[in-house]
């Protein structure tokens, strides 16, 4: 969503937000230890998305790498993705039988908004792996999925 001069709001179609997603991850721009991408770069409706998180120093999950799916919606931005780990994680934020996030636990899909992106929840749930209530936790053992 962009404001003009003249005071008017434009909303930024989905596929054109996706694509600026994608551009902006291909180009390595922004945070290093995430990256997020198409499973399927011939996918012209760009709804499934493969995703990484580098896990933060200092805590349980220091140098493990956690792969994520990435499902877009028809809605979005308008409505946050729907994210899964594939890697076993042991996160107050992530449902332990199946690996999906709990939006409500987690600040960037809970505060969602459609200025947002894919970005912002992957950085939201490294930030989490650090937190006081995530840092200690015993994780499953490195190589385990869901």
């Amino acid at each position: 969503m962009q404001r003009l001069p003249t005071g008017e709001t434009v909303i930024t179609p989905r596929n054109f937000k996706l694509l600026e997603e994608l551009e902006h991850s291909e180009k390595g721009l922004g945070d290093m230890s995430i990256s997020y991408g198409l499973v399927d770069g011939s996918d012209i409706f760009m709804g499934e998305w493969n995703g990484g998180i580098l896990g933060p120093h200092g805590t349980q999950h220091d140098s493990r790498f956690y792969e994520l799916r990435i499902s877009i919606p028809q809605s979005y931005p308008a409505s946050p993705p729907k994210i899964r780990f594939i890697s076993k994680i042991n996160m107050n934020c992530v449902d332990p039988k199946t690996g999906e996030v709990i939006y409500s636990k987690l600040p960037a899909t809970k505060n969602w908004n459609r200025n947002m992106g894919m970005e912002q929840i992957l950085i939201s749930l490294r930030v989490e792996m650090g937190s006081e209530a995530n840092r200690r936790l015993k994780q499953p053992l490195e190589g385990s999925a869901f």
